[in-house]
């Protein structure tokens, strides 16, 4: 079988028996791009109405899980249908959103179940694909693949992407296989940076690792930078977004300034919005909302 990269019209000759039935890109060994097997060489369009979002940054304690969260549920009151994803062992969107799915992630990528038994609907628009830590063993089953094993992800999301507006996707701290296969599916990169001297060191690493990603993948780009646990009393706080503006510009959102209820609001399952809507903490929220969807207009 003899395929032709798009990107730098190198030659492949590949034994097609060896490759395994649920793969269909392959990786150039000169360009190191990926490339569709279905169409031999030109790479696969996606949905231009579909957006895909990682939360992350490899640092815990940020407010990932809440920012993720939030921006999930803010989309979906704005009247788009979210599916909000949980890669975190963790499992706390699940918590805070005040559910209790009997199947996740896992059951997805495992084939356990169907794809539309795995994840399940949260509030109105907004459905939950849930993490869990059972997702430990997923990590190795994809650490087991000798082919494409970072794009396990994004083909087993591929048959219900559709569905929705956005997927919004929860990441856990660290560096492992599940998080490469987050930011081989994903396009646009949403960086909660806690107010803090460390977070900042974390934060530059964490891009340095991303940059070794968006080698193979240009399209994947940094798009929001959230700065969360605003507290003016804190002498530093404001001093490190000021930093945090002068080195990335218009990436960087309206600050999330700390509020307690923030905190509060995930013992009695329920987001900002719900719990204390005329609070601080769903204000920034909604600013963050207005930020990713381009429209200034929301909630007013």
């Amino acid at each position: 079988m003899i395929l032709k990269c798009p990107h730098c019209n190198k030659e492949h000759s590949i034994d097609e028996t060896r490759i395994p039935p649920n793969i269909n890109k392959v990786r150039c060994k000169y360009c190191k791009k990926l490339f569709s097997l279905a169409d031999n060489g030109s790479e696969e369009e996606h949905d231009k109405g579909l957006r895909r979002i990682a939360v992350s940054l490899s640092k815990g304690g940020v407010g990932k899980t809440t920012t993720a969260v939030h921006l999930a549920h803010g989309l979906a009151l704005a009247g788009n249908k979210v599916l909000l994803v949980d890669t975190d062992t963790q499992g706390q969107s699940a918590f805070m959103l005040g559910v209790k799915p009997q199947a996740g992630l896992t059951e997805l990528i495992t084939d356990e179940l169907s794809p539309e038994e795995t994840y399940i609907q949260a509030r109105e628009r907004l459905w939950l694909l849930a993490g869990g830590k059972s997702l430990a063993g997923v990590k190795r089953v994809i650490d087991r693949k000798d082919f494409g094993a970072e794009l396990t992800l994004a083909e087993k999301l591929a048959p219900i992407e559709q569905q929705f507006d956005y997927v919004i996707i929860d990441t856990s701290p660290g560096w492992d296989p599940l998080l490469v296969n987050v930011l081989f599916y994903v396009t646009e990169i949403m960086l909660p940076v806690s107010l803090e001297i460390m977070t900042l060191q974390g934060l530059v690493e964490f891009l340095k690792s991303i940059s070794s990603i968006q080698k193979y993948r240009t399209e994947l780009g940094l798009k929001y930078i959230a700065p969360t646990f605003l507290d003016k009393r804190v002498k530093n706080s404001s001093g490190i977004l000021g930093k945090l503006e002068d080195l990335y510009g218009d990436h960087v959102c309206t600050p999330i300034r700390y509020n307690i209820r923030l905190s509060e609001a995930p013992a009695y399952g329920q987001t900002i919005f719900e719990f204390a809507p005329g609070s601080n903490g769903a204000k920034d929220y909604r600013e963050l909302v207005r930020k990713v969807t381009g429209n200034p207009d929301l909630f007013k």
